[in-house]
């Protein structure tokens, strides 16, 4: 119930940050996605299941207050989640270049089916463009801020896994 609580509230700071805060400090138009730096590194942390709901209600979250199709965020984050899932049987708490590599990767996956449902469904065919100018500068912005925000979620997890083992 606790770690239920903890991974509400990272959501809600994170949605709020997000959707806040980094309109000010956006760079090139582009702004580091918080909210999918805490979905991998829930994932990663903690495995499949976690990453797959917290990814879920990150997304319905969005969803109910971006998106012009309830659920596309949803799914992306969801599948994005359970996707970095895998990789918690790699899992080790002293390193931060995996967990890197993974938001990386997560964030390009993102803004792939970011581009195929909102642009190329729309017949709007310039990949090259759309990942030169919005693709790559996000995917290295959310790199960078994940070297300080994955620091700060994985020092919570540690301090939540020990306090669960100290009640039990």
């Amino acid at each position: 119930m606790k770690r239920f609580i903890v991974y509400t509230i990272e959501i809600i700071i994170c949605f709020v940050l997000q959707s806040s805060l980094f309109h000010y400090i956006s760079l090139a138009g582009v702004m580091p996605n918080l909210i999918l730096i805490l979905v991998v590194s829930i994932a990663y942390m903690r495995g499949r299941l976690p990453g797959l709901l917290v990814g879920f209600f990150s997304g319905l979250l969005v969803d109910l207050f971006y998106g012009s199709i309830v659920g596309l965020y949803a799914l992306m984050y969801m599948l994005i989640g359970y996707l970095a899932g895998y990789a918690n049987k790699i899992y080790s708490e002293d390193d931060y270049t995996l967990p890197l590599l993974f938001i990386g990767i997560g964030d390009l996956l993102y803004t792939f089916f970011y581009y195929v449902f909102e642009f190329l469904l729309r017949s709007r065919l310039n990949l090259p463009f759309y990942f030169i100018k919005f693709m790559l500068p996000e995917v290295i912005y959310t790199i960078a801020a994940s070297v300080i925000v994955y620091k700060l979620l994985n020092g919570i997890n540690n301090l939540l896994d020990r306090k669960l083992k100290q009640e039990e």
